[in-house]
């Protein structure tokens, strides 16, 4: 085998406008093609596979009907978008996908024209479109103009709240556009609630009677009843008048469903549709997340997410490790404290398998609680769950729980409900890049009144802070960890309950304080080893605790050193800005004390290593080393890396 498929059809393709002059059944070889070229890319960089092959027939036939980039194209999740950035121009670039410099693994606006709107996290789609339609039918950029806007969203993003929400004001705007339901029914965990039993039911053929006249031989070609179709609506006609459809009661034309495999549906379909849409039209389209490539579709997330892999075998190359990652710790901890306390139960939005909770299903599934992709309700339900007696653990990335702030303040955080918040992915994440980076939440927690925060310097701290986190029920608190593996300490068989708003010393030194909050802490003992080779020795501390803050900590080392850094995984206005100040209260910067926080700059870090990304934001061994010397006023050469 080839490094490369053989790929003469892609090969005539630079635009999409190159797909005009193919003919239907070319269309169609040109897809098997498009997904060999995307499983031989994703095998080199590693990426979100299964999306991207479940939607190739699709994309093809999007490029081909569509008038693209005047024509606006959304992909929501921005993970579907591989095969699209395959044929719109950046084939030449596909295998520098989610590495430094290279392709965004999502869409984004400073790339390409072609991607008109960036979306990573889910479910934003429709409201993104429906803005351009407005804006088009409102004389918006005369300069180039806005065609037909077409939203394809899938891979569990209609389960979210926004979803329906733009739907809602869609459907009484009344604006033509496209949405395009990729029904694949999965979202990255096997899907959930009763919105996926209500799609795995749905089949309405009345509607698409409407357009009978006007799309003529299109309805040849919709088997009646469809193969999977018919499967899929036995049950519902038993209960429902056909047609009778919630997507139509929001003000939407529903069309579907149809084979998302089938070229001889999906392009004379997606031609009528464009030809004689006049007001909001939903398509409903059944993929298969992982179609085409036996590994993908044989595992049980359809090959979300991949490491580096061979392509005959699917075997993903990953290095080594020598410890067991953040979230496995996690998981194995709180799966203890459950077998030992019955009032324990987890809940996650759609991310069972990447936060660990799927042991934890398998082990007690009337305890665990997939929400699907609703971070405000799965916020909302733990606070509910509190407020019913039980311990709920809310088990979220940083990035996602962003979506469910406003539910964090009002419904956990002002009324002081014993919420436990485990915040996955803190910290720069690598090749998911600035969308997926959770650099925000120490300091969107840590402003919140009653709020404890908490970060874990290794995977031992992390034990602790789980079992002090079961413990707590004064009122919410949150502990924040880092992706990929540890640092390789021993782990306790139980974690010991921290006591709030204390932190713990770990070296003791002179003339300088560095205050760790969370995972930098080995690249500041890194530091420290470097600085006592030029017989500087640091004073080094974890704080443990963003709040409460240690007061008695801080002071000691603000009275008895020159200067204090601290430093954090975290954005301006975070750790270092509550030292600060504290400081400041307590009359210490009058004493003379030089004081420097390290943070995450006031950039988005585009993908790398994270190794990479952190040398970016100045946070490596070298640069703590360097900042050391700055403080103290000894010379050094430029920042060593670390």
């Amino acid at each position: 085998m080839t490094d490369r498929p053989v790929t003469p059809l892609l090969d005539r393709v630079s635009r999409p406008a190159d797909l005009k002059s193919f003919s239907d059944a070319e269309l169609a070889r040109l897809a098997d093609e498009l997904r060999a070229e995307t499983i031989s890319a994703v095998s080199v960089t590693g990426g979100h596979l299964g999306a991207g092959l479940g939607v190739v027939e699709l994309t093809v036939a999007l490029h081909a009907v569509l008038d693209t980039p005047r024509d606006k194209l959304i992909w929501d999740v921005g993970h579907q978008c591989y095969p699209h950035k395959i044929l719109t121009g950046r084939r030449d670039r596909i295998r520098t996908l989610r590495q430094q410099g290279g392709l965004s693994g999502f869409t984004k606006r400073s790339e390409s024209p072609y991607d008109p709107f960036g979306a990573a996290h889910s479910s934003t789609s429709i409201s993104a479109g429906l803005g351009l339609a407005v804006a088009r039918d409102l004389g918006g950029a005369p300069e180039h103009g806005i065609g037909d806007v077409v939203a394809v969203i899938g891979d569990g993003a209609m389960s979210a709240g926004m979803a329906f929400e733009a739907m809602n004001n869609a459907g009484h705007l009344k604006k033509r556009m496209i949405v395009i339901l990729n029904d694949n029914e999965m979202s990255i965990s096997p899907p959930v609630g009763a919105l996926s039993s209500y799609l795995s039911r749905l089949y309405a053929g009345a509607p698409f009677q409407e357009l009978k006249s006007a799309a003529k031989g299109a309805v040849s070609l919709l088997p009646g009843p469809l193969q999977e179709g018919a499967k899929r609506a036995k049950d519902l006609l038993k209960h429902m008048a056909v047609g009778g459809t919630l997507f139509e009661e929001l003000g939407f034309s529903y069309l579907g469903p149809i084979d998302g495999h089938d070229m001889d549906q999906l392009l004379p379909v997606l031609r009528t549709v464009r030809e004689r849409a006049r007001g909001p039209i939903l398509l409903h389209v059944l993929t298969r997340k992982g179609k085409g490539y036996g590994p993908a579709e044989d595992s049980r997330d359809r090959g979300h997410a991949r490491a580096k892999f061979d392509v005959v075998t699917g075997e993903q190359k990953k290095a080594p490790s020598n410890a067991p990652s953040y979230t496995r710790v996690f998981a194995e901890s709180l799966l203890k404290e459950a077998a030992a306390d019955d009032r324990i139960v987890a809940v996650t939005a759609a991310m069972a398998e990447g936060t660990g909770l799927d042991r934890f299903a398998d082990r007690y599934p009337s305890r665990c609680f997939d929400v699907g992709i609703a971070e405000q309700h799965g916020v909302t339900f733990c606070a509910g769950l509190a407020a019913g007696g039980m311990k709920p653990f809310c088990a979220i990335y940083s990035t996602f729980l962003q979506r469910g702030y406003d539910q964090v303040v009002h419904d956990v955080a002002i009324q002081r409900l014993p919420v436990r918040f485990a915040i996955d992915r803190a910290g720069l994440v690598g090749a998911d890049g600035p969308t997926h980076a959770g650099a925000f939440d120490i300091a969107y927690l840590a402003n919140l009144p009653g709020f404890t925060v908490m970060a874990a310097a290794d995977e031992a701290e992390l034990v602790h802070m789980v079992a002090t986190a079961v413990a707590h029920d004064a009122g919410p608190i949150a502990f924040r960890f880092p992706r990929g593996e540890g640092t390789g300490v021993d782990l306790p068989e139980r974690g010991e309950i921290l006591e709030i708003g204390k932190g713990r010393m770990i070296a003791e030194g002179a003339r300088v304080a560095i205050l760790s909050f969370g995972a930098r802490l080995t690249e500041v003992m890194q530091a420290r080893e470097a600085l006592q080779a030029r017989g500087i020795a640091p004073t080094v501390a974890d704080a443990r605790f963003a709040k409460p803050l240690d007061r008695d900590l801080i002071l000691d080392l603000a009275a008895r050193h020159e200067a204090l850094i601290t430093i954090e995984e975290g954005a301006i206005g975070g750790f270092g800005s509550h030292v600060a100040q504290l400081l400041a209260d307590e009359g210490v910067f009058d004493r003379g004390l030089k004081f420097r926080s390290m943070v995450l700059p006031d950039i988005f870090i585009d993908q790398a290593s994270p190794a990479d990304m952190y040398a970016v934001a100045r946070m490596n061994s070298g640069d703590i080393e360097a900042k050391v010397l700055d403080v103290l006023g000894v010379e050094h050469l430029a920042a060593r890396r670390g």
